[in-house]
């Protein structure tokens, strides 16, 4: 893409309404636009590191066998009524009419729904297990948003939803989208730790936040220092063992860890005062076994291998694909704007020509540009007639992981300077090298 067709409305100044690091530069980068309290366009920038961002998620719940569906954000109030929800969920919930006065909502989750869809057509637990997944916009009327798309009140959601004949299964799913987490947020470059949690709204007995460690989160989080140093499991993790995604969640739910409402002081002060980690943390996901909390008055059953009809045991998993690029963005960046892991990054490389109209800058860059992009380096080319610091401002506030910057002297002797964004390192090299060792990194 070059720059000078592409929509990015960088700010210079920093709005005052923004609070946090991660609001500040997503409206200074011009990745996204306030609509109104709580309510934001997703701008070019913005929205390709959000597509970015749900592709990761996407393959790893793909992995661990959950299968990917689409459901309205508009559900009836009736679906609700069912559960005992409707009038328990509080404010948050946005009710609205038709125009044949009929309630409907927007949904802030989606349990009711997929255990229609589920009760509409599983009747048997030969067709079990099941996990469905999809990735939709939802609605909290937060009394108070803030933090930009931090606590929004619309928001991006990827929300599971597994079926499963007995505890016994629905323990094995459960553990199946705990590791299938550990693997999503590393490779978003994070290290989110498990923690046990309150399970609010959803209900259910068993819960854990994923929660990453910054000094913006919004709750206070204490865990041992082990889970700094813990290894996630590799691209090869049998999904189809039980007894190996029990041993892996065993090993990351053994050492202390706790959100402030699941505290024990008592358990944390026995842990040595070294290994203590008492931080604010961001939640990236959230996990619930809830059992039959939604079959049972809604009527999703299935006939059993000796012949009975039995309620399903059921689970939901979410993470907040809109809301964990602020977090990666808190987590990543520095005094000059963000600094993207390559896995989600806009672009993969920032090619700027310094001196446009110079025959040689301009010979190079066109060559490189065409040669970047057929290697499947996704690249913008800052082809403006700029001086030269905002070039440099501008690529390091958007936060590409590699600048490829040609100069007049180095477009005549054949060499281009590069730029580690995450690490500062530039070196020199021959501009014949630069598509080659970049594909390679």
């Amino acid at each position: 893409m070059r720059l000078s067709r592409y929509f990015l409305p960088i700010l210079k100044e920093t709005p005052k309404e923004a609070e946090i690091v991660s609001h500040r530069l997503m409206l200074r980068a011009g990745m996204v636009r306030q609509q109104a309290a709580g309510i934001y366009a997703w701008l070019p920038l913005g929205k390709r590191v959000l597509d970015k961002v749900c592709d990761v998620i996407r393959e790893e719940q793909n992995r661990s066998g959950a299968i990917e569906m689409m459901m309205p954000t508009i559900q009836s109030a009736d679906l609700w009524r069912e559960s005992g929800r409707y009038d328990d969920y509080g404010k948050e919930m946005l009710r609205i009419q038709d125009r044949h006065e009929r309630d409907l909502l927007f949904g802030p989750t989606n349990e009711e729904m997929i255990t229609d869809i589920f009760r509409s057509y599983v009747r048997s637990y030969k067709d079990l297990p099941l996990n469905l997944y999809h990735i939709q916009w939802k609605f909290r009327d937060e009394v108070r948003p803030r933090f930009g798309v931090m606590r929004s009140r619309e928001f991006l959601m990827k929300d599971a939803y597994s079926f499963d004949l007995d505890y016994e299964a629905a323990k094995v799913a459960y553990d199946r989208m705990f590791v299938a987490y550990l693997r999503t947020f590393q490779r978003l470059g994070l290290k989110a730790i498990p923690m046990r949690a309150d399970t609010g709204p959803i209900g259910g007995e068993l819960s854990h936040e994923f929660i990453i460690l910054a000094s913006t989160g919004e709750s206070e989080v204490f865990c041992h220092r082990d889970f700094l140093d813990m290894t996630v499991p590799g691209e090869g993790v049998d999904f189809g063992d039980g007894a190996g995604l029990a041993d892996i969640v065993r090993a990351w739910t053994t050492p202390y860890a706790a959100t402030e409402e699941m505290h024990d002081t008592a358990a944390f002060d026995a842990i040595p005062e070294g290994d203590r980690v008492a931080a604010r943390g961001i939640e990236v996901g959230h996990i619930f076994h809830f059992g039959t909390k939604y079959s049972e008055p809604m009527g999703a059953s299935v006939t059993g291998p000796d012949g009975r009809e039995t309620p399903v045991f059921m689970g939901s998993y979410g993470i907040g694909p809109s809301r964990l690029i602020a977090a990666i963005i808190e987590a990543s960046h520095d005094e000059n704007g963000i600094r993207w892991p390559a896995s989600i990054a806009p672009f993969r490389v920032g090619l700027v020509n310094m001196k446009p109209g110079d025959a040689d800058c301009d010979a190079v860059c066109e060559r490189l540009y065409a040669e970047l992009e057929a290697a499947g380096l996704d690249t913008l080319y800052d082809d403006e007639d700029t001086r030269a610091g905002a070039k440099f401002a501008t690529m390091d506030l958007i936060g590409l992981p590699t600048q490829v910057i040609i100069g007049p002297r180095g477009a005549k002797s054949g060499e281009a300077e590069i730029k580690d964004r995450m690490t500062g390192e530039r070196q020199t090299m021959p501009i014949d090298d630069v598509v080659r060792l970049l594909s390679a990194a």
